[in-house]
């Protein structure tokens, strides 16, 4: 990882990014991880947050005012915006697999130079597991993935293919890391845009995919 950042800096530096992709109105599913941190950089009345566990309408929560039993799928208690529903999961998912889900922003641990992604599974490690990534990335409109650009023994996580089980055949449509932007056009990784404090010589000395610059 860059040491221009701290880890958190660098974790808000992505979400505050993803966040201006988001412009209502727009039902919109954050994943675990760096997705949480986007709801404090969105400034829309028209962007309606979606968990896969059942609601609509998530909102954050004070410290002081926490109801255990409503989580959002990473288990994080959460809010409810005012006219938020509440359904099963299997509600939940019929949305996700109908198509009304328009953008998901989702965590990685790996991303291929063709946009395919894994990020549900370690092989020879316990970690959650898939949850409702598999469904997203074939029914949601648009998939953003935000994540680290290396891992913490400094290997890149953007790999020509990848090495770890693969979530779906589909696509992405852009990933951010602390260090670029890349759009994912005819299954090709396009660099559009650097991050603050970033050069093009650390970012593909940092990057195994090919990309276009």
């Amino acid at each position: 990882m860059t040491t221009k950042f701290t880890k958190k800096e660098m974790q808000n530096m992505i979400a505050r990014r993803a966040a201006k992709e988001l412009q209502g109105p727009l039902t919109v599913n954050l994943g675990i991880g760096i997705p949480t941190l986007i709801p404090e950089y969105m400034d829309d009345d028209d962007i309606y947050l979606h968990t896969e566990n059942g609601l609509l309408g998530v909102t954050d929560i004070e410290e002081d005012n926490i109801d255990p039993n409503l989580v959002n799928a990473g288990k994080q208690p959460v809010g409810e915006s005012v006219g938020a529903s509440l359904f099963n999961s299997s509600d939940s998912f019929a949305m996700i697999r109908g198509g009304h889900v328009d953008v998901a922003i989702l965590g990685a641990l790996q991303v291929d130079q063709t946009g395919i992604i894994a990020n549900w599974a370690v092989p020879g490690k316990n970690i959650m597991g898939v949850g409702g990534a598999m469904d997203l990335l074939v029914g949601a409109k648009k998939v953003i993935v935000t994540m680290s650009h290396t891992s913490k023994d400094g290997s890149s996580k953007i790999l020509k293919a990848c090495t770890y089980p693969i979530t779906s055949t589909r696509s992405i449509d852009m990933v951010m890391t602390e260090l670029a932007v890349f759009e994912v056009v005819d299954q090709q990784l396009r660099l559009v845009e650097m991050m603050p404090g970033a050069t093009i010589e650390e970012i593909r000395e940092k990057t195994d995919a090919e990309f276009i610059e």
